[in-house]
């Protein structure tokens, strides 16, 4: 019997093969399909928690072509929770709910969000400070600028208030985060363009417990997974967590809804708060 010799260098370039066609198939899924991303703030409580690790779908949103019917393509809905580039600083990336599309008249009164003079049911909106905030929860206020507010914004906002009404420009949405007085987002900063939509939380595939002081002593609970939970339109209970306050971060600080992608999972720079 003939017994053929192994080469070194013909199993090395074997690997090495294997290895390419492994980081292409990567690299394409994360740029094309999916993404995970963790959530280090508090602005989406309780929809989206801290140390939640989600996937991305990167899909759902495509650009308008002969090929859409395709593709499981379809436009950005009112109510929708979409990751985006932050239009101030479009390297970090942001989590919000979209309230206003298009053509749409927004504004809050008391808190309460009405569009086009309609109130809108928010079951997922919470509300953290008992301290009322004229500019936060009378939007759009134009004789009232705060600190944190982008000046750009300031004077764009200006030309799009009619009757006390803040009209959302085409190819553009308004969103707030849904921990309402923690969340830097629209009100401060303006309109998210169609462009900068990355996707929407597809599954939340990790929960992460943190330690938190409880009555003077520390409290520690472990991390722990959770059940995958779908973000589709449905509700779903949320991951069993630790009961205690959140930091206070009024908008304007380093908070509030930024999302950080999972290092080794693309772009390793970690997400601002928004």
């Amino acid at each position: 019997m003939e017994v053929k010799e192994k080469h070194p260098q013909a199993d090395i370039l074997s690997s090495l093969q294997s290895l390419l066609v492994t980081v292409v198939i990567a690299v394409f899924v994360i740029t094309f399909i999916v993404q995970a991303f963790q959530i280090p703030s508090e602005s989406m409580q309780n929809t989206l928690l801290i140390g939640d690790y989600l996937l991305v779908d990167k899909l759902r949103y495509g650009a308008a072509g002969p090929w859409n019917w395709l593709m499981p393509y379809r436009q950005v809905r009112r109510g929708d929770v979409i990751v985006f580039r932050y239009p101030v600083h479009p390297t970090q990336h942001f989590v919000k709910r979209v309230v206003g599309i298009p053509g749409d008249r927004v504004r809050l009164i008391n808190r309460q969000v009405y569009v086009n003079g309609n109130p809108l049911r928010e079951p997922y909106a919470r509300y953290s400070s008992g301290t009322h905030d004229t500019f936060r929860d009378e939007f759009p206020r134009l004789n009232l600028p705060v600190p944190g507010l982008e000046g750009g914004w300031w004077l764009e906002m200006k030309k799009l208030v009619e009757d006390g009404e803040l009209i959302v420009p085409q190819g553009n949405y308004f969103v707030l985060g849904d921990n309402r007085d923690e969340s830097l987002d629209s009100r401060y900063w303006g309109f998210v363009p169609q462009e900068n939509v990355i996707g929407r939380p597809l599954l939340i595939y990790w929960a992460v417990r943190s330690a938190v002081r409880l009555s003077g002593r520390r409290a520690a609970c472990r991390s722990s997974p959770s059940t995958p939970r779908s973000m589709g339109r449905r509700r779903w209970p949320p991951v069993p967590r630790c009961t205690c306050p959140a930091r206070p971060q009024g908008p304007g600080t380093a908070d509030s809804t930024a999302v950080r992608p999972e290092r080794g999972s693309g772009d390793a720079r970690f997400f601002h708060a928004g």
